[in-house]
């Protein structure tokens, strides 16, 4: 028996790291799958693997696709459980006076906006069906600053806010909203970031790795159980919480 069984959950961004990890822990825990990233090839060879899973192309900052994406869930699967929505993007490297508007706004486009859209129509899916449970991808920069990366902070620490919100609106209807706030985990996304932001510098990593009081980064696998814990009815009196998931980092 798994925690997830035969729940329908859907999840955004699912065709690598975060998201990825996430759809084969729902998958191994007996969840019925509804997957969706731009990255269609990934996406749909990722369901094909996991069996149980449908993969639907969605860009998360069309409102039009987010609708067609939860409908599906409703007219293909029976109705949407549990949601998690992790796409997103980290966007232009810079300092804030050297971002352009239009970088900025791409970002929050993607990692805010698309998160308000998704969790907008999950929840019209859920006061149907009688309940669900919502996750967040948040960051660790969603509750402290990190210079270098002011698009993805203001995203990041609107999630939060959005989904305290959204809690607070829906605790009484049986749908609990959560955010996970992971710090950096080994994902390409994050690859990228110390590409783009350190150099590659491997000491400026090794001094990134040793903020983290366990000592290392994370793994995908690790955000993922918390992911997957939140979804399920072990979460039942959980809601409006920012899941710090970070190895200590946001602890000093």
């Amino acid at each position: 028996m798994g925690i997830l069984d035969d729940k329908v959950v859907l999840i955004t961004g699912a065709a690598s790291g975060i998201g990825e990890a996430t759809a084969r822990e729902a998958r191994a825990e007996g969840a019925r799958l509804l997957l969706s990233d731009v990255d269609e090839a990934r996406g749909t060879a990722l369901a094909q693997e996991l069996g149980g899973a449908t993969f639907v192309a969605c860009d998360v900052t069309d409102e039009s696709q987010v609708e067609e994406l939860v409908a599906t869930a409703q007219r293909e699967l029976g109705g949407l459980d549990g949601a998690f929505n992790c796409a997103g993007i980290l966007g232009t490297i810079g300092m804030t006076a050297d971002t352009s508007f239009e970088d900025f706004k791409r970002i929050c486009d993607v990692d805010l906006n698309g998160v308000f859209l998704c969790t907008k129509h999950e929840l019209r899916a859920m006061l149907a069906d009688g309940g669900g449970s919502i996750v967040n991808m948040a960051s660790a920069a969603g509750l402290i600053g990190w210079p270098g990366a002011v698009g993805y902070v203001a995203a990041k620490h609107g999630v939060v806010g959005l989904t305290k919100a959204a809690a607070l609106e829906y605790a009484t209807e049986g749908i609990r909203v959560n955010s996970v706030c992971p710090s950096y985990t080994e994902t390409p996304m994050v690859s990228d970031l110390f590409e783009n932001l350190l150099g590659g510098d491997a000491a400026a990593v090794e001094a990134a790795r040793a903020n983290h009081p366990i000592g290392r980064f994370a793994q995908a696998p690790e955000i993922a159980s918390a992911c997957v814990w939140l979804l399920s009815d072990k979460a039942s009196f959980v809601t409006g919480t920012a899941m710090s998931v970070d190895g200590g980092y946001t602890a000093p």
